[in-house]
């Protein structure tokens, strides 16, 4: 028997009815849930902040005042990017916080947020493990957690962020093993994971980031030679791998790398000669120094009409300087110190290289370290060999010579002689001689990444205090020393030099005048005013030099000293410098802006209550009070500026009051 189901009419009335319904319903419904989900986004964000906190529940100053105000959407918080269509609309797609000073742990919550695509949490004081579950975030294409405190391993759940192209977890305390898993993350085009405490090798299925075009894996104790695979990453432009203990040849597939401008292989324990790399037309910058690689110099450098930048220090390089090197007419500088070069090797062809600024680092010469007899006994002395090539070397050799001979000051660079003759080519030679500073410049001490060697140098604030002062004391000698003050011209970290006590001695017066009496002007050369960055800004329109001048240079690198970024980082533009970056930041945000080395380790929260009075942190309130000085000494108007004498007064105030609070906490926990 055959059941039938009945049949129904339904009116065009009724039909249009029930249209209506259903139109009016779903969108209701697909709002319902889209508000439903923003609100789940809101709760993740909630943990986050709760992970940030400052201890009272509330959210910390930095994120402040849009964060935990239950008036503003999520949405308009502080770094919250959402979705404007489809379906992240409404949802949280980026979460972007970078250099505002948090604290605190990453919370696994954050593995919630499902249509996120950026995480950008660098230069902050996060700490503790990376949560695996980052590796649900399956639309992530940016990661950047660089410049924190994060230990653990590297999760290899974030394999799983198929979308991914940046991720940048450089300058943490990660250890343990690069995931060989990350090299299924075909789509990646940065991949940074330098400055931490890694181990193992690097992984040869690295060959399969096709898309790569930044791999930077310095500074993390890598082990095991170079994977000739890397050659396969066609469209790399950036590679570091230095300071680590590589060891072995530089793989010769390096030379398919036809996109690459920078290859940066320096203190990796390298061995062999270096491979043809002229097929790199690109490329701009080759570090190699510190090695101990073999063989000639090769002839085809000079087919890399791009080079700025050359440095092979520190090997075993053997023969002549090739005459092709003079055709490199972009070079500026060309190290080559320190390998067993034939003497006299330097090729005539140099001399056309207008762009030259030196033959090794420095600004008029290469400085050696050396032993002469004094009083009978052998000391160790370090020799200033002018280049004289350089235009103005003689004119600064005579400089120093003159301006070095008069002064005497515990914090300026002593001379002890001087040489001018003819070598035994028959041409001239000009060397200065040096007391030798065993604890090199200030500013490998600032700038560990840039080191001559690859261990990791700290300077604590006292330190960094102690120095400010004894650049100062040094400033106010010059500039008030009879008959004719003495404006340096070119202060800058790295011609601050540090003896075996961590003294400051101010060296290098290759561009130093003498002023005259009668004012506080010279005529100095018009072409030689400093260096970018530091030098005064009224020196850019032709204005002569003046103690102002130095002044100016000194507030720079006040500022430097204690934020730990130089003046001319990429991250600052014609629109904000660093002094104006710091400037915005205070008094009530320092903490933003300090050098996070300065601050306490985030798991010492007890540390940082003994270290604080009157409700503030001391570090915080001294490192205020000297980039306030900072910023007094680096006015634009050189009549505005602060007298090199009341900064160095204002200093030693701060440096007593701190230390009299540290001896006072020492005293009342014993």
């Amino acid at each position: 028997m055959l059941f039938t189901r009945p049949y129904v009419t339904v009116t065009p009335m009724e039909l249009a009815s029930k249209c209506l319904l259903l139109a009016v319903v779903w969108p209701l419904a697909w709002l319902a849930a889209t508000a439903a989900a923003a609100d789940d986004d809101s709760l993740v964000l909630t943990a986050f902040m709760a992970h940030m906190s400052t201890g009272s529940g509330s959210p910390p100053l930095a994120l402040e005042p849009t964060w935990g105000n239950r008036s503003a959407p999520v949405c308009r918080w502080r770094g919250v990017t959402c979705g404007a269509r489809g379906r992240r609309r409404g949802r949280v797609v980026a979460l972007e916080l970078p250099g505002l000073g948090l604290r605190g742990t990453v919370p696994p919550e954050l593995g919630n947020l499902t249509y996120l695509r950026r995480l950008h949490l660098a230069g902050n004081r996060l700490y503790g493990v990376l949560p695996p579950e980052l590796g649900s975030l399956t639309d992530l294409s940016h990661l950047n957690l660089s410049d924190n405190y994060f230990q653990g391993q590297i999760p290899a759940s974030l394999a799983n962020c198929t979308s991914l192209e940046i991720l940048s977890l450089y300058r943490n305390r990660l250890h343990g093993d690069i995931p060989p898993e990350l090299c299924s993350l075909r789509g990646l085009k940065v991949l940074s994971l330098g400055m931490n405490t890694l181990t193992g090798s690097i992984p040869p299925a690295i060959g399969n980031l096709v898309n790569l075009m930044t791999l930077n894996l310095q500074f993390s104790n890598l082990t095991g030679g170079i994977p000739k695979e890397i050659g396969a990453l066609a469209n790399l432009v950036g590679l570091g791998l230095g300071y680590n203990l590589l060891a072995g040849p530089i793989p010769a597939s390096l030379g398919n790398l036809s996109a690459l401008q920078y290859l940066s292989i320096p203190a990796a324990k390298l061995t062999g000669s270096i491979p043809s790399l002229q097929n790199l037309s690109s490329l701009l910058v080759l570090e190699l120094g510190e090695n101990n690689l073999e063989g000639t110099v090769p002839a085809w450098f000079g087919n890399l009409s791009s080079l700025v930048f050359v440095s092979l220090q520190q090997n075993r390089l053997t023969g002549h300087i090739p005459e092709s090197l003079g055709r490199l007419q972009m070079l500026t500088d060309l190290d080559l110190s320190q390998n067993n070069l034939l003497s006299g090797s330097i090729p005539d062809s140099l001399g056309n290289l207008g762009a030259l600024r030196s033959l090794r680092a420095g600004s008029f010469g290469s400085v050696y370290k050396g032993r002469m007899t004094s009083n009978d006994q052998q000391v160790v002395v370090a020799v200033k060999v002018l280049n004289l090539m350089q235009r103005g070397a003689a004119q600064s050799f005579m400089a120093e010579c003159e301006t070095l001979r008069c002064v005497r000051h515990r914090n300026l660079v002593k001379i002890l002689t001087a040489c001018s003759s003819i070598d035994f080519q028959g041409n001239e030679f000009k060397a200065l001689v040096y007391e030798y500073l065993p604890n090199g410049n200030l500013d490998q001490w600032l700038h560990p990444n840039i080191m001559e060697h690859s261990e990791h140098k700290a300077l604590d604030l006292i330190a960094r205090l102690r120095i400010a002062i004894d650049v100062a004391s040094s400033l106010e000698y010059l500039h008030q020393y009879k008959p004719s003050p003495i404006v340096h011209c070119d202060l800058k970290p790295s011609n601050v030099l540090l003896d075996s006590d961590m003294v400051a001695h101010v060296g290098d017066f290759g561009l130093a005048r003498f002023l005259h009496q009668e004012s506080e002007k010279s005529s100095g050369w018009a072409s030689m005013r400093g260096t970018i960055g530091y030098a005064a800004p009224e020196y850019g329109i032709g204005n002569e030099v003046s103690i102002q001048g130095d002044v100016y240079s000194y507030g720079i690198l006040l500022i430097e000293m204690f934020t730990g970024k130089r003046p001319t980082d990429s991250e600052f533009g014609e629109a904000v410098g660093l002094r104006k970056y710091v400037q915005m930041a205070l008094p009530d945000k320092a903490a933003n802006v300090m050098d996070k080395q300065l601050a306490p380790e985030s798991e010492e929260s007890e540390a940082i209550k003994s270290n604080s009075y009157n409700g503030k942190d001391l570090r915080i309130d001294c490192v205020t009070s000297i980039l306030c000085v900072g910023i007094s000494c680096s006015e634009e108007a050189p009549t505005d500026r602060m007298r090199i004498g009341n900064a160095l007064k204002e200093l030693q105030a701060i440096r007593d009051k701190f230390e009299k609070h540290l001896s006072s906490e020492g005293t009342s926990s014993q």
